[in-house]
């Protein structure tokens, strides 16, 4: 882990006095992390870090980096983090400042799964409440097959952050560790501008990134 969450009065607050501080926000002890809960020297001095904008990843050896991409607006709609056969899609949006939304959001995705002819299932994870989707999905030559997924959802100080992992790493363990460390070194820039409630915090291309398109909305 490349960052320590601060404590609230003491920067040498450990991450047990955090915890009962913050009480809801146990799953983030170790991440991923408000921009006010990490010290901007130790951010600027991460190794592998890119700046995108409302978040801050950083990568792990090996791991390419990809942002989907609306091609009609122009809009960085997602960061796609590959590694080998698997990816990590990152997305974040705006939440009120008195509670979560990935209760509410987490069922809305398992009805989408279940309309599609899918299934979803939770699990308790690393991150708190996440789900298991199987759907079918239609390849290039016209062939059906099912397609797994995890999908993790981390409330944050009025910020939602939504990791999708896929290919491998959905289904093995091992596979899925880096896409962990990635998910919680992972550092939400809000601001203090008002937002919508589950409006997309705007993200950015870096220097030299190729974005890759999308259709999604």
């Amino acid at each position: 882990m490349i960052f320590r969450r601060k404590g609230k009065n003491d920067p040498e607050t450990n991450d047990t006095d955090a915890l009962a501080e913050d009480g809801p926000l146990d799953v983030r002890s170790e991440g991923p992390f408000d921009s006010t809960e990490v010290d901007a020297d130790v951010l600027l001095e991460a190794e592998n870090r890119i700046d995108l904008g409302a978040l801050v990843v950083t990568i792990v050896p090996g791991m390419e980096l990809g942002l989907q991409v609306d091609e009609q607006s122009g809009v960085v709609q997602a960061v796609l983090l590959m590694l080998e056969d698997s990816a990590l899609e990152l997305r974040a949006f705006a939440a009120p400042r008195s509670s979560g939304i990935w209760d509410e959001v987490r069922q809305e995705i398992a009805a989408e799964a279940s309309r599609m002819g899918g299934t979803a299932t939770e699990n308790d994870g690393q991150f708190g409440t996440e789900l298991v989707l199987v759907v079918p999905v239609e390849d290039p030559e016209g062939q059906i097959f099912s397609q797994t997924s995890r999908v993790i959802g981390v409330d944050g100080p009025r910020w939602l952050l939504r990791a999708t992992v896929l290919g491998r790493a959905a289904v093995e363990p091992d596979a899925a560790l880096p896409m962990e460390e990635t998910l919680r070194n992972a550092v939400v820039v809000r601001g203090d501008e008002p937002m919508a409630v589950r409006e997309s915090l705007p993200l950015r291309l870096p220097p030299g990134a190729q974005p890759t398109p999308t259709e999604e909305a």
